[in-house]
């Protein structure tokens, strides 16, 4: 597996080995041992999520202000681009978002400790996204920051405006959230 830092050095861009031939391809999509080697903890996984979306559809930004979620993300149909934003206020990149693009094509996970929003803009007609969390999810907890806060500044790949669910687009701004210290 190869592991790429981000400017955030928290979050990580896993790239698995791939065998392709005139037949297909083969990946191992997660390997525990391995996995804890390239984040440098041990991190337990209780909860999958699978998620479909449509093109032009923006999900996020979410978070959990209690039981906080690591996610490790995967497209396994499609491509997005996907989001995350450090809102560990302790933090030296607190504000500071980073963004990749996950498709079928490229294999791409990544890696998203708690403490940070998560979201995700669909490139493709459609996609299928597989994440793995690390708390269980708890929607009394779940706090959403506005997609488009410009003191954030995300350079969404957006020709249009999004295709949004209703709590999506009542997120509130960086200045009036809950953090985690």
């Amino acid at each position: 597996m190869k592991v790429t830092s981000t400017n955030i050095p928290d979050i990580l861009i896993l790239e698995p080995k791939v065998f392709d031939d005139n037949r297909g391809f083969f990946f191992e999509s997660f390997n525990q041992q391995a996995f804890n080697d390239a984040v440098g903890q041990e991190v337990l996984f209780v909860q999958d999520n699978h998620s479909h979306s449509t093109k032009g559809v923006l999900r996020g930004l979410h978070y959990q202000i209690q039981q906080p979620q690591g996610k490790l993300i995967r497209v396994i149909q499609g491509a997005v681009y996907d989001v995350a934003v450090d809102l560990r206020k302790s933090s030296s990149t607190f504000g500071q978002w980073v963004g990749t693009e996950l498709s079928d094509d490229n294999h791409r996970q990544i890696w998203i400790p708690a403490g940070f929003a998560h979201g995700f803009f669909v490139l493709s007609e459609n996609a299928d996204l597989l994440y793995k969390t690390t708390n269980y999810y708890a929607p009394q907890h779940e706090r959403c920051l506005a997609w488009n806060d410009t003191t954030i500044g995300i350079h969404w790949p957006i020709s249009s405006k999004p295709i949004l669910s209703e709590k999506d687009s009542q997120g509130e701004l960086l200045a009036n959230l809950e953090y985690f210290l």
